[in-house]
């Protein structure tokens, strides 16, 4: 039975988040290692034998920014985008798949107001001088001039009510993928603050109680326990598809008696 699964990639690295500034309407474009590390996580992880199947998945969710959207091309998914690329076309493209993408602003990243493009402990700083608490947690401030928690949640629990009705319900449970071999997946590809708060939300928990980091170019899984809906959960580590040309090597080397 099938457990439709969220994947949440944040997109590769910018020079903004090298240095630690918040990036949120400024459309910074990746760096040249950025891109490369994006390309070697589609290799790592996209594939028949891989964590992300492509034809597993039947939706993909994208912010508006063009760093987010870049790193979806990069990624490799065979999906048809609905914007324009920025490279030529791939030569070794992948199968494709039948996986609608939407651009959503559902996904943009936290609105900084005040404090775009500036760091942490520039915003402390700040905040001194201006005769507030010199410590600021985003998850509970929100931004001055930007987005309050309560504005995040509002738009984080939309699109995951989306994802869950739309997208997972008709695929959990069910004993074997469509006819496309499609089993309800889905992708989120945004941002650092707002992927966190959207796994947080998908736990139905509040902002204020996240301890979780994502990196640059990382990839997180979202999923449900005892495959149930009513059981959201995150999925810390699960196990990788793989394939017949693996397994035969793994018996080779259980027949020489490599592996204990």
């Amino acid at each position: 039975m099938t457990t439709p699964r969220c994947f949440i990639v944040r997109h590769g690295e910018t020079e903004w988040s090298l240095s630690g500034k918040h990036t949120g309407s400024t459309d910074i474009p990746l760096t040249a290692n950025g891109e490369k590390r994006v390309r070697a996580t589609g290799k790592a992880l996209v594939g028949d034998d891989r964590l992300i199947v492509p034809k597993q998945i039947k939706h993909i969710y994208v912010s508006p920014m063009h760093r987010a959207q870049r790193t979806l091309e990069l990624l490799n998914l065979g999906c048809t985008l609905p914007y324009s690329t920025s490279n030529s076309q791939n030569p070794n493209p992948p199968p494709h798949i039948k996986a609608i993408v939407t651009v959503t602003p559902k996904i943009r990243e936290w609105d900084y107001g005040d404090y775009e493009g500036i760091t942490s402990s520039e915003i402390r700083s700040l905040r001194a001088q201006q005769s507030l608490p010199g410590t600021w947690d985003i998850w509970t401030d929100g931004c001055p001039n930007g987005e309050s928690p309560s504005d995040v949640i509002k738009r984080v629990d939309e699109l995951i009510h989306e994802i869950r009705e739309e997208h997972h319900r008709p695929y959990m449970g069910s004993k074997e993928p469509d006819a496309d071999g499609c089993t309800g997946d889905v992708v989120v590809v945004a941002h650092g603050h707002i992927l966190r708060a959207f796994a947080m939300r998908w736990v139905r928990q509040d902002l204020s109680a996240t301890a979780l980091i994502m990196e640059a170019g990382g990839v997180g899984t979202l999923s449900y326990e005892h495959k149930r809906l009513e059981e959201p959960a995150i999925l810390l580590g699960g196990g990788f598809v793989v394939g017949p040309d693996v397994l035969s090597e793994v018996d080779e080397e259980e027949r020489e008696g490599k592996l204990k």
